[in-house]
């Protein structure tokens, strides 16, 4: 594979588990015990490289994937067996060998090669601003202002103090805009949504364009982000967007134990009772419960998804990176929505 961006390595990140072998030109230092040298003094060549792995980190901020294990395959001057780690880079080739793939390793892959633009989306009201750029691992909260505009009692402070605030909040959107050209959505509290998409399509005709939906939200800020994520008020700009599944699928997961209905359950147990059952609608299951699992444990739970798919249902794999997946992991990081009610004996 190839990762071309941020969102390629945090898939990979979700790919390589411990006992894979992983294949890469990468760098590491030879010592140099010639005589006349200095000691541990060492000359840094590059080389394609394998190891087996031992654990893998992922910096979402910096953009990172480092591989480390130990060498299973290098030039003769490199001990075999000793640890080394590698740095998986935009653009270059990578290998991994695993003894099996399983479908929604496969499932994943080909979806992350489909490349899917971000969504910007802006939270505006007379209190602040947010914007927000969607990943494929959740949403990044890339600007947050807090500000308060003059009452409508005072009419010509709040026209000049709305120009400015407009101008800000143009000006952080554009930073982010020019370089992709995302859709945009707005969204917000009340009627400065619209006022401010009238003054971007005065200001900014050619960002103005880019603008797919506006939308209206109980909250202002982030929080009014979340929001239109979990309600699916995205879905017009977003079609297939993968966090707005997620999070739409924890929605209703919670709605559904909310209200105490018997067609979900959660927990591994009782999530494999009901795949044994036939009731799983759709299994939904956290990135850090399969990523983190020992092996005979993320082994199970892949048994577990794939008779769930024989049965003509669907898996969802919620990433940990937003609020969905925080909530899943609250309920254990395994739950299944269920085709008809399980009850359970009570105790007398």
């Amino acid at each position: 594979m190839v990762p071309d961006s941020p969102d390629d390595l945090w898939h990979l990140y979700n790919v390589i588990y411990t006992g894979d072998e992983v294949y890469a030109y990468s760098s590491r230092a030879i010592k140099n015990d010639t005589e006349g040298s200095r000691p541990k003094s060492g000359e840094r060549f590059s080389a394609f490289m394998g190891v087996k792995v031992i654990s893998v980190g992922w910096d979402k901020f910096l953009g990172k994937l480092r591989v480390h294990g130990t060498i299973c395959h290098a030039p003769d001057i490199v001990p075999t067996g000793a640890h080394h780690t590698i740095s998986v880079a935009l653009n270059q080739p990578v290998t991994i060998v695993k003894k099996e793939w399983p479908k929604h390793l496969v499932d994943r892959i080909i979806r992350a090669s489909e490349s899917e633009k971000p969504l910007l989306i802006i939270s505006i009201d007379d209190e602040g601003f947010a914007i927000a750029e969607t990943k494929q691992y959740g949403v990044e909260i890339r600007v947050e202002e807090r500000m308060r505009l003059p009452g409508k009692h005072e009419a010509d402070k709040r026209v000049e103090a709305t120009k400015a605030y407009f101008k800000r909040a143009l000006n952080s959107l554009s930073q982010l805009w020019v370089h992709s050209h995302s859709l945009i959505v707005v969204i917000g509290v009340g009627f400065v949504k619209g006022d401010f998409v009238s003054y971007l399509s005065e200001e900014a005709k050619e960002m103005s364009k880019s603008i797919v939906d506006v939308k209206s939200v109980n909250n202002g800020g982030t929080s009014g982000i979340y929001e239109a994520l979990r309600s699916g008020l995205l879905l017009k700009a977003s079609h297939q967007l993968r966090i707005v599944d997620e999070a739409e699928t924890m929605e209703e997961v919670m709605k559904r134990l909310g209200k105490g209905e018997g067609t979900v359950t959660y927990g591994l147990d009782s999530v494999e009772n009901a795949i044994m059952m036939g009731a799983v609608e759709k299994l939904v299951v956290a990135d850090t419960t399969l990523r983190d699992a020992e092996e005979t444990k993320r082994l199970k739970l892949e048994e577990l998804m794939h008779q769930v798919e024989k049965r003509n249902a669907s898996v969802t794999v919620v990433s940990t990176e937003h609020e969905a997946g925080a909530k899943l992991i609250a309920l254990g990081g395994i739950a299944a929505l269920l085709r008809f009610q399980i009850y359970r004996d009570t105790p007398n």
